[in-house]
């Protein structure tokens, strides 16, 4: 039997119109009968890369036993000129997780769904404490097991005081090698005693690898530590008051 959590995982690929433009990571999400795909809002899009893509397709897996077998879910991004994503601010400002939501009816019928709920949230913070071991599993550089279309794990640590918000900022430093395309992966830890058909605490949703302007290239090395949003605010993105819509797309 796989484990859940590469099931939960979803290969996210950006286009406009025909054009691929990027690859990138996120999971699967379900509260009561919704089910989102999470990732980061940079993955939907970023004006000042100037990065607007108008769909993305979804890797889901469309049978549990044989891995080889999966299909392509395309999601538009708009509709009626805004986008049908889910965003969030904060007092430090813009969240960068966005949780766009699935229309079940419109996914394969065989499609295997694996996906964190409200209880895979953390409760107590004083529970997670530095240097606590983590995964964050995800699509680096694209990479990934393309014959079962199954993610990879990278090992992390929690780097900074969980449950402080760094720099004033809605997340969290991680310890971890990270590489672009890893954007929205999900950020967990074992939970033993939690869910057994999910047995992962989710924490946060990495988001980009933070580095130093005043490292001298070939002289400091990077140093490996990356923001994770915390996954709390998942709490507000998927809840029935539906947040304000997505802004239309500025080019």
């Amino acid at each position: 039997m796989i484990e859940p959590l590469l099931l939960a995982c979803t290969r996210v690929s950006t286009f406009n119109g025909e054009r691929l433009l990027t690859a990138a990571s996120g999971f699967l999400f379900e509260r009561g009968a919704r089910l989102f795909f999470v990732t980061n809002r940079h993955v939907l899009i970023d004006p000042p890369n100037g990065h607007h893509p108008d769909r993305i397709d979804l890797a889901v897996h469309t049978d549990a036993v044989d891995l080889t077998r999966f299909a392509v879910v395309s999601v538009p991004l708009y509709a009626d000129g805004k986008g049908r994503w889910r965003q969030a601010e904060d007092s430090g400002g813009d969240v960068d997780v966005a949780a766009i939501e699935l229309d079940r009816a419109a996914l394969p019928k065989s499609v295997v769904v694996r996906a964190f709920t409200l209880d895979h949230l953390q409760g107590p913070l004083d529970e997670i404490g530095i240097g606590t071991p983590l995964l964050v599993v995800g699509f680096p550089l694209g990479f990934y097991d393309t014959v079962h279309n199954l993610p990879v794990a990278r090992q992390a640590a929690v780097a900074s005081a969980f449950g402080v918000r760094f720099r004033e900022k809605g997340y969290f430093l991680t310890d971890a090698r990270t590489h672009r395309g890893t954007s929205g992966a999900p950020v967990v830890m074992r939970d033993a005693g939690g869910d057994p058909k999910l047995p992962r605490k989710l924490l946060g949703i990495h988001a980009a690898r933070i580095d130093m302007r005043t490292r001298e290239e070939g002289v400091d090395e990077s140093l490996g530590l990356n923001s994770a949003w915390y996954a709390d605010i998942l709490r507000t993105l998927t809840e029935d008051a539906k947040p304000a819509a997505a802004p239309a797309p500025r080019r």
